[in-house]
């Protein structure tokens, strides 16, 4: 059976903010989506402890264009405990449009849902939910950047990036390594050569990435649930 999907995402602005750019409290947008990014939005759509989604391809269809706002972020003053709003620049996408390619895998860390791994019954729920829009909220990055799902065959219709043979962004975030899926008592971050190539970016898979730094030790513990409620 095959669990593949594929679907258009589309917003009005997109934030998946570059890191280095958070360190004087204003925030900009890589140009392209992250896969973290992608694959949160995936699991708005549908998700269950049972399955992690692998993210194999995106295809950028519009210009990609920015837009800076200023901003009042709320801040918090350490010295006197209280609120106060900061006045920052953060720098937008504007109009973005991509068309996501999809799989889902077994969490085989979760040994307690093995009776869940039924793979035809969460394809089909994927699909109707692609059909409703998405079983949670979809935001490109941040919660102030409202996104809108809908099902595609990928590769239709034209993208502005059809003839651009090759764009390189050099060394960007990937995603994050959790111990829910790695099995690992540690939080990695992983980074790669971030290539546009005729408007598809194609991500390596999480474990194939060339670069991962280790964040810290972290714990994940299972809350041991009723197998039939998570079946149903």
């Amino acid at each position: 059976m095959e669990n593949k999907i594929e679907y258009l995402l589309t917003g009005k602005y997109a934030l998946f903010t570059d890191p280095v750019t958070k360190m004087g409290g204003e925030k900009c947008s890589y140009h392209l989506p992250t896969y973290q990014a992608i694959k949160g939005i995936t699991e708005s759509v549908y998700w269950k402890p049972t399955i992690i989604w692998i993210i194999d391809k995106v295809r950028i269809i519009n210009k990609i264009q920015t837009e800076a706002k200023n901003v009042k972020p709320l801040m918090m003053d350490g010295q006197y405990g209280s609120n106060r709003h900061d006045l920052s620049i953060y720098t937008y996408l504007r109009d973005v449009a991509y068309q996501i390619q999809a799989h889902f895998e077994w969490n085989m860390q979760r040994e307690d849902l093995a009776e869940d791994r039924d793979e035809n019954k969460h394809y089909q729920i994927a699909l109707r939910m692609l059909d409703k829009g998405g079983r949670r909220d979809i935001f490109l990055g941040t919660r102030e950047c409202q996104g809108y799902v809908e099902p595609c065959r990928f590769g239709d219709n034209d993208s502005y990036y059809d003839k651009e043979q090759e764009l390189s962004y050099g060394l960007q975030f990937h995603s994050f390594s959790y111990p829910s899926e790695s099995g690992k008592p540690v939080l990695s971050a992983r980074f790669w050569q971030t290539k546009l190539i005729n408007g598809i970016m194609e991500f390596p898979r999480p474990e194939k990435c060339q670069y991962e730094r280790e964040i810290g030790p972290s714990e994940y513990k299972i809350i041991q649930t009723n197998i039939k409620e998570v079946i149903e």
